[in-house]
């Protein structure tokens, strides 16, 4: 699953349940190794919520310096780091910073629930997924009746492979309290099984359940037009990427959606410049690697491999963070894997490919990435059999079909290439133009 795609709305959710507060950024509390609250710039510090909640900073300030065992404090300051990791992209200093936090109330009450849903959604977060996992399944024995745990629970199954008991804590979740949260994950189960018409159905509901302008509801909405992306329907897409943008400005996910848009209209300067907007605004590594593809588009192979290679240098010092460090570090292994194949470097792939496969061997991304990487290396009889696990929850997504076609093709099996290539090119989705090629080219030979 994306990075935040589903826990970023819980971290939203929880945050605005529980109150939200600001720090202001002080040296000396800084010096002290104190985590603080890092001004934002720009568009950023323009957001209405930056200075309400700035207001609300000298509160917890007080109440912290007053009682540094004030638990209560502790947890909202680590929301804060949470909100604010998910606001600026900044994931490396307020990850840390909040877990430092979490991990200080646990010492103090090992069973806090709260603490422990935030240590299992940073854990999520930093892709350290079986952690995640383990962590939910401490919380929920301690109150399992709260529809919160559920949804990290619903995470870190889907994260391990693990897809019906993703399912079976979905149906509880939403049985305790139908909100966005809950659609929003029915949605995306609904995606992984192949079922879009359902997953739109229930992502409409999850924006419908939020407030327009709230950070969780243009998400909703975002994933939404996604999912009209994935079926060819580029004006639906393209309809609710504008709505976000309306309800909130300069909102960085939409307009990387409005740049996927100008991509398959081969519009590529308008693509270029929404992702360069969408990158200022937050340091989100897909933005770059998605760039990555529309400079080689237009032929600007130096800025291409720039760009590649500053998300990988930036990648792999998260990763290095994450070997040594509990409380920091990015396990980034899939999207290194991907960024080695845009520079050609298949022995890399391969190695990063392996080691996400070897953390979650039954989910259907690492698979998926695993056997890509196969091929692209030519070895494609290893890449046949994971696969075949890729596609064990009968996905539809366009991308994933092409792979699996031209996996087949090259396997010797003509009848399932033809099948999943048809499928691809069903609905006419967008589809990264090297792909689109290949599978046409591959159907043609069939």
């Amino acid at each position: 699953m994306k990075k935040n795609i589903l826990y970023g709305i819980l971290i939203i959710l929880f945050i605005s349940s529980v109150g939200f507060v600001v720090l202001k950024f002080n040296k000396k509390d800084n010096a002290n190794n104190q985590y603080v609250l890092l001004d934002r710039v720009g568009v950023l510090a323009k957001m209405p919520e930056w200075q309400s909640t700035k207001t609300n900073a000298q509160k917890l300030a007080n109440a912290i310096k007053a009682n540094p065992k004030d638990l209560k404090a502790q947890i909202s300051l680590a929301n804060l780091f949470i909100i604010e990791a998910r606001a600026t992209g900044n994931y490396t200093y307020y990850d840390k910073a909040a877990m430092k936090n979490i991990n200080n109330v646990l010492k103090t009450d090992p069973q806090n629930f709260s603490a422990l849903t935030l240590k299992s959604l940073l854990y999520l977060s930093q892709h350290h997924f079986a952690d995640g996992l383990a962590t939910a399944i401490q919380a929920q024995s301690i109150n399992p009746y709260n529809a919160f745990v559920y949804g990290i629970l619903v995470d870190g199954n889907v994260e391990m492979g693990n897809y019906d008991s993703a399912v079976a804590n979905a149906e509880k979740m939403m049985s305790i309290r139908p909100d966005l949260r809950s659609y929003a994950r029915a949605s995306y189960l609904r995606e992984i099984y192949g079922d879009y018409p359902g997953a739109i159905e229930a992502m409409k509901l999850a924006v419908e359940a939020g407030a327009p302008g709230d950070e969780s509801t243009e998400w909703c909405r975002v994933q939404l037009g996604h999912l009209y992306e994935n079926i060819g329907d580029n004006k639906s897409a393209e309809m609710n990427y504008t709505i976000a943008l309306d309800n909130r400005k300069n909102y960085a996910y939409a307009l990387a959606g409005m740049a996927r848009i100008a991509l398959s209209n081969k519009m590529y300067d308008k693509a270029i410049n929404y992702y360069l907007q969408a990158d200022s605004l937050v340091n989100d590594f897909s933005f770059k690697e998605e760039l990555v593809d529309a400079y080689q588009l237009t032929g600007q192979k130096d800025k291409a491999a720039a760009t590649s290679k500053i998300v990988i240098d930036e990648m792999n010092i998260n990763a290095t963070g994450a070997a040594f460090d509990e409380n920091i570090g990015h396990y980034a292994d899939r999207e290194l894997a991907y960024a080695y194949l845009k520079i050609n470097n298949y022995d890399k792939a391969v190695e990063h490919a392996l080691a996400e496969y070897n953390r979650r061997p039954k989910n259907i991304d690492a698979n998926e990435t695993l056997a890509w990487v196969y091929y692209q290396k030519g070895d494609y009889a290893k890449a046949l059999p994971y696969m075949k696990v890729a596609l064990k929850t009968n996905s539809k997504n366009p991308v994933l079909l092409c792979r699996a076609g031209l996996i087949f093709q090259k396997a010797g099996d003509k009848i399932k290439a033809k099948e999943y290539l048809e499928q691809a090119f069903k609905n006419n989705a967008p589809l990264p133009a090297y792909l689109k090629l290949s599978s046409q080219l591959a159907l043609k030979e069939i």
